[in-house]
């Protein structure tokens, strides 16, 4: 169980390096490729994310579904926490994130990406629960196998993006 949960950890690992490429690189390989325009935060949720000051909802979209592995590893890897203490570090994790956005000028630092990410991740540890509700432990393993999987294809991906742009 102890080598699984090391298995576990570096896979997070890995998905926090990609979701750090994703987020605040913009999956660009050099540093000058970023634009640094002024800096901007949006502490309205739900507002201003989008042309004319709509709702972006494929962006809103966008953020829960790529912090939902957020909520399946926090759910896997603190199983003793309560939902609240198992969302906190995904909530914490998001906001750096944003105030990195903001203190670098990538991007806009926004909350309704705040609220979207802490959505993904709560959706996350509410699946894995439901699915250890339903099939115990051997969860751990398939979800682990399956992450290393997606891991390695998404990994594959990325790299076929970087040979394509370069």
């Amino acid at each position: 169980m102890k080598t699984q949960r090391s298995f576990t950890l570096s896979l997070f690992a890995v998905y926090i390096a990609l979701l750090t490429w994703i987020i605040l690189f913009k999956m660009q390989v050099s540093l000058s490729a970023l634009q640094m325009p002024a800096a901007k935060l949006n502490v309205v949720p739900l507002a201003g994310s989008g042309a004319n000051g709509s709702v972006n909802w494929d962006e809103v979209v966008n953020n829960i579904l790529i912090f939902l592995p957020m909520g399946v590893y926090l759910a896997m890897l603190l199983p003793e926490r309560s939902f609240l203490l198992k969302l906190l570090p995904a909530f914490l994790i998001s906001l750096a994130y944003e105030a990195l956005q903001f203190l670098f000028r990538i991007g806009v630092a926004d909350s309704t990406d705040l609220l979207g990410n802490t959505l993904g991740a709560a959706a996350g540890i509410l699946i894995f629960s439901l699915i250890f509700r339903l099939f115990g432990e051997k969860v751990h393993k398939i979800i682990t196998i399956s992450a290393l999987v997606c891991t390695v294809l998404a990994g594959a991906f990325l790299a076929l993006l970087l040979l394509a742009n370069l």
